[in-house]
């Protein structure tokens, strides 16, 4: 058996390695650099792009890319939280302290406000995760932003690994897979009408454990919740819960202390803990790797409700 030859033999002009030799890229070099050509992009086509962030690992990430993709330029672009209001304290004080330190601009589209306006009503179960498509939308219209990034990932869920990196909504903010436009060689197509705009995905083809080595290796800070530590929970649906002024416990759920961690944050209605003793990010990357399902469905209650749950919802207008 034999093997290819090397395409670039050593000679004594050009040595195996050192100066002179190109350095294989890994594979985060090369989802890296994908993601920063995708924020640049939208710089150059777009007027008005926002970063959807919530405090969660992938828009961390997301925003992580965006400081590196317009370095030393200040990053061009604001950011959108949609407030549930039933949000981790964590996440929360998180949010806050990274604005400040990077002297960014944060949209907050509030959906207790919307309630409190009467322009939306509390659902019986307690839960405002399928409340923010109002208020998403509404910020959108306000901020007449015409580019939307989003952390979403296809290896999440079903429906997300039908999306594009550039998802064209229409006026009413709806997402219909019949419109999806190629994207071959990494070309991508922002153009839309009056009134529409675009959802860009810039770590679609990146994985969970993508994100957690990723993480490690540009040393980025989490909010605490990401790791193990002690929390009073309770037991629904196959998943930790935590106890809040959304709801929970019902009658006959006991609330017990347990050793757990967040693999995604979200509403705290339906954002589920694991089981868990990983309280380094070695020990997050080992137990996600030895992991059968993605962090949505092992956590997020709203993804249960029915088959095309997630789908049901970006035909809304949501992520």
């Amino acid at each position: 058996m034999t093997t290819a030859p090397h395409p670039l033999p050593p000679t004594a002009e050009y040595p195996a390695s050192g100066p002179g030799r190109p350095h294989p890229l890994s594979h985060l070099d090369v989802l890296e650099a994908e993601s920063v050509h995708i924020f640049r992009e939208v710089a150059g086509e777009f007027e008005r792009p926002v970063i959807l962030f919530s405090g969660g690992k992938d828009s961390i990430v997301m925003l992580h890319l965006a400081l590196k993709a317009f370095a030393p330029a200040p990053v061009p672009f604001s950011l959108l939280h949609v407030d549930t209001g039933h949000n981790f304290p964590e996440v929360i004080a998180y949010r806050d302290r990274v604005v400040a330190e990077h002297g960014l601009r944060l949209h907050v589209a509030s959906v207790q406000r919307f309630i409190d306006e009467g322009r939306l009503r509390e659902r019986p179960d307690g839960t405002r995760n399928p409340l923010q498509t109002v208020p998403l939308l509404d910020a959108i219209e306000t901020g007449r932003f015409d580019a939307v990034f989003g952390g979403g990932r296809r290896d999440e869920e079903k429906a997300r690994a039908k999306e594009r990196v550039f998802s064209l909504r229409d006026e009413f903010g709806a997402w219909d897979p019949r419109r999806q436009r190629p994207e071959l060689w990494s070309l991508y197509n922002g153009r839309h009408a009056v009134g529409e705009h675009v959802r860009v995905f810039p770590l679609s083809n990146w994985t969970e454990l993508d994100v957690w080595q990723y993480i490690e290796r540009e040393s980025i800070d989490l909010p605490e919740i990401y790791y193990a530590h002690e929390r009073d929970v309770f037991a629904r649906d196959g998943m930790w819960l935590t106890a809040g002024d959304w709801g929970g416990p019902r009658e006959g759920e006991t609330v017990q202390r347990r050793l757990i961690r967040y693999r995604t944050v979200g509403d705290m209605s339906c954002t589920g803990a694991v089981d868990s003793d990983a309280a380094t990010i070695d020990q997050v990357i080992t137990e996600i790797a030895a992991s059968r399902l993605t962090e949505r469905g092992a956590t997020r209650a709203d993804d249960k409700l029915s088959e095309a749950a997630m789908e049901d919802r970006k035909r809304e207008g949501y992520f």
